[in-house]
């Protein structure tokens, strides 16, 4: 029977590849972005980490912290990013349950500001999340 389990990528480094892969088909930032910022991660070059959530073995949702989210305030950071749920798994609380792990698990490494970039309204601010500002996108990953 499969569960739903959510994993830090340092528990399972073998699927950096895997995730890289997952986040590149939904949001089309460049595989090798998402693998160099995975790769700085597991070799503890940063504490900005990357969330799964497993279906059985199946990414089905994730997200990632990084330090900007390609937006012209480089002063907010870290930066949540990538924030995504498989169609067919919403509607399960998936969203809430990564974002509450991050936040806790960045609080536990002495950060206690995450920002993110979004144009859901709404939806982060049923997690606690707080309208700050306007941002412009950079778009430094082409």
């Amino acid at each position: 029977m499969n569960e739903y389990k959510i994993i830090i990528l340092r528990e399972r480094p073998e699927l950096a590849p895997i995730a890289a892969e997952w986040f590149h088909c939904k949001w089309g930032v460049p595989t090798e972005a998402y693998l160099e910022c995975m790769e700085a991660y597991l070799s503890g070059k940063t504490e900005n980490g990357w969330w799964l959530c497993l279906y059985g073995e199946n990414i089905v949702a994730g997200l990632g912290v990084i330090d900007n989210d390609f937006h012209d305030r480089k002063d907010l950071t870290p930066n949540v990013c990538a924030v995504y749920t498989e169609e067919e798994h919403r509607k399960k609380g998936l969203a809430g349950k990564l974002l509450n792990k991050v936040v806790d698990d960045m609080a536990n490494k002495g950060v206690a500001t995450l920002y993110l970039v979004t144009d859901h309204i709404g939806f982060y601010e049923r997690y606690g999340w707080e309208f700050v500002c306007m941002v412009q996108g950079d778009m430094e990953f082409f």
